[in-house]
């Protein structure tokens, strides 16, 4: 059995020319570094007829339409509930305790897929996806294949962000760039977090309805895509995600987990696009410090990671030495700046995986707020 979750079914192409070069890991992951340090300084303010309360903790607003842009009236402060009296497993109350939320909340869903063991930590609150929802974008353009709709070899142009003010319309202008083909696209999404290529995925699959489209119609209904990766991050830094609840753009860790469980178990796609999500997925080059940090050697991730203003994310699945598969969602807020979110995602990928390896029976036991 070749090493990975699945064979690589489909090699990476390379990429002639400046736009196509490819992105060294050490540079894509100083680029996460350098887009998390961009959103440290407080966001413009909105027009002062539309501005936020003064309110350090934004209240409910209704939703306030114009025609220059929308404001959700799906936020809530952030209120951490207190811990449970007792732990079902030594592995639940260590996983709590590394989620203290003192510093910024943090989301973790885990599922052993071989005994369906699993442990949550404010599993069902919706996180900021950044940019995991990438994987949700890939899955989508792939159904488009199987159904014959869309096609890995069939060329679609990058679409490129046009500098604009935060907040100064309902969408970020972008503009076509280079084509590229739908296999070039997915790879150069989910290996080196390319916004503009994911751009491109979601103007061929119809935007972020159709992708909305699809989670419903695979269960996936705790993930919810509501904006293009060009308005997303021009509009980044409105709400502190440390202390509050945007469901915009947003998963909770358990359906997330869900959703890596069922790509992996090949519930929705055909298997050569599912091998080819895997694969591509294996190859994420994001992330060096968070979820692949303190695992073994012999261990393989196939994982997406996410950066957007005080909050990183890493989500995947993890492959054992064994055999065993565990798919696994970490969403941390606050911890300090970039290097604390990210020792708190590799921490916590550690203690599941040690604890995972220890447990000898299969059962569930599910841990949330």
């Amino acid at each position: 059995m070749t090493k990975g979750l699945i064979s690589r079914v489909i090699a990476s192409v390379a990429l002639a020319g400046a736009v196509f070069a490819p992105i060294s890991p050490a540079f894509a992951d100083s680029l996460e570094s350098e887009f998390d340090r961009a959103f440290v300084a407080p966001a413009p303010q909105r027009p002062p007829q539309l501005q936020a309360p003064a309110s350090a903790v934004p209240k409910v607003q209704p939703r306030i339409e114009s025609a220059q842009w929308t404001v959700s009236g799906s936020v809530r402060p952030f209120v951490a509930a207190p811990r449970p009296a007792l732990y079902a497993t030594p592995l639940d109350a260590q996983v709590y305790a590394l989620a203290d939320s003192s510093a910024g909340r943090i989301g973790v869903a885990a599922i052993d897929l071989s005994t369906g063991r699993s442990v949550t930590v404010l599993g069902d609150t919706p996180f900021p996806m950044a940019s995991t929802s990438k994987i949700a974008i890939a899955a989508t353009f792939l159904d488009g294949v199987d159904q014959g709709r869309l096609s890995l070899s069939g060329s679609y142009p990058l679409m490129v962000p046009v500098k604009s003010r935060k907040y100064s319309s309902l969408v970020a202008p972008v503009r076509p760039g280079a084509m590229m083909t739908g296999q070039q696209l997915i790879e150069r999404s989910l290996i080196h977090s390319d916004n503009t290529a994911t751009d491109a995925l979601l103007a061929a699959v119809g935007g972020p309805p159709a992708v909305n489209r699809w989670l419903r119609a695979t269960g996936n209904t705790g993930l919810h895509l509501d904006r293009d990766i060009a308005t997303l991050v021009r509009d980044d830094g409105e709400y502190d995600p440390a202390r509050v609840i945007d469901s915009r753009d947003s998963a909770t860790p358990k359906a997330m987990a869900q959703l890596l469980s069922g790509v992996y178990q090949g519930r929705w796609l055909s298997a050569n696009s599912r091998a080819f999500l895997l694969a591509t997925m294996e190859q994420c080059v994001t992330g060096k410090h968070r979820m692949r940090s303190q695992l073994p050697g012999d261990v393989v991730v196939a994982h997406k990671t996410g950066t957007l203003s005080n909050t990183s994310s890493d989500v995947g699945l993890i492959q054992t030495g064994d055999g065993r598969v565990y798919a696994v969602a970490i969403y941390v807020t606050g911890q300090g700046g970039h290097a604390g979110r990210d020792a708190k995602i590799a921490e916590i990928t550690r203690t599941l995986y040690d604890g995972y390896q220890v447990e000898s029976t299969g059962y569930r036991v599910a841990v949330q707020h």
